[in-house]
């Protein structure tokens, strides 16, 4: 066989759902199971169009504004997590609320009230317009200023001394470093989590692709152009010199991408589903790829508890009841 034709696909570890998707993905097929369509959720559960397509198909309704929710409906916040007044105005609408906030994104909420009442403002690193910043910021009616490059942190001018930050849960881990060391020449006296902000999962699938990318001749990166995360790891790829594209579907590849290159790096975002890479993987053997390697990783087994009405003990109550 020619040398510069496909040869191997190289499987990064770990790579797909992470435990806050599965998490956000069961609260809605549960709470479809418990109590019909349609359930509305409130912005895309998580940021990949299969998902949200398969959920659609089930009888899920996304919605951003809650004037779209009729009176009485069940709600889901997605995994991004809302402002607090959000959460209010649904509170006041009446809806059946399931959370399904990502755990680890619900501790920055709470770090951030927990240290407001203590007189602290924050600088936020993370991107404008995503919704877990947007959930995040409102959080506080004022005093907390968003930075999304080290050129941003000399723009803040918060208004006391006491100021702390915080940080998007899916953000490049070197970026991040990137400019909290920005933040910290510019408030040497700034209060740092105890624990850093970004989520292990998004650390550890950018550290798989650290391991992967110098070993291959191109990157496929399995996500939804809406997914930070995916977006971070497409990049970390081409920052590591190795040319990357992001794909949301088998369908999404082009052969040419492959010409004069043997062996292909896949991986995927935490909110694509493994039934995508397994197409993507179908695709490349098609395109004339004969093996099959996978890189070993950190294990993950991180598990996160349902909302209260939704866990496995009244929907084996459900499913007795209709046995």
């Amino acid at each position: 066989m020619d040398e510069a034709q496909l040869q191997e696909v190289v499987l990064a570890e770990p790579r797909g759902f992470c435990a806050g998707v599965d998490r956000a993905i069961e609260i809605v097929e549960r709470a479809l199971r418990k109590f019909g369509a349609p359930i509305y959720v409130r912005h895309e559960i998580v940021h990949n169009t299969y998902v949200v397509n398969d959920l659609k198909s089930r009888g899920a309704i996304f919605i951003e504004d809650l004037a779209d929710v009729p009176a009485g409906a069940t709600l889901v916040f997605s995994a991004h997590g809302v402002a607090k007044a959000v959460r209010d105005e649904a509170a006041a609408r009446g809806f059946r609320i399931f959370d399904a906030t990502c755990p680890l994104v619900t501790k920055v909420h709470v770090e951030v009230a927990k240290l407001a009442k203590e007189g602290y403002e924050f600088v936020m690193i993370g991107h404008k317009g995503h919704p877990e910043v947007e959930g995040t910021m409102g959080q506080l009616r004022e005093g907390i200023y968003l930075v999304e490059d080290a050129d941003d942190v000399q723009k803040v001018q918060p208004r006391g001394t006491k100021l702390a930050v915080v940080t998007q849960t899916t953000l490049s881990v070197d970026d991040a470093a990137e400019i909290l060391a920005a933040v910290k020449r510019r408030f040497p006296d700034v209060r740092e989590p105890k624990k850093q902000d970004i989520c292990y999962a998004t650390q550890n699938r950018q550290d798989a692709v650290k391991l992967l990318a110098p070993g291959v001749d191109i990157v496929i990166v399995v996500g939804s152009p809406t997914s930070s995360n995916s977006n971070r790891l497409r990049e970390l790829a081409q920052r590591l010199g190795t040319p990357a594209y992001m794909v949301d579907a088998a369908s999404d590849l082009m052969p040419e991408w492959f010409e004069g290159r043997r062996r292909v790096g896949l991986t995927a975002g935490a909110s694509a589903p493994d039934i995508l890479v397994r197409q993507v993987i179908e695709r490349l053997r098609a395109l004339g790829a004969l093996s099959l390697r996978r890189l070993p990783g950190a294990p993950e087994e991180v598990h996160f508890p349902l909302p209260l009405g939704l866990g496995d003990r009244s929907m084996a109550e459900l499913d007795a009841s209709r046995s």
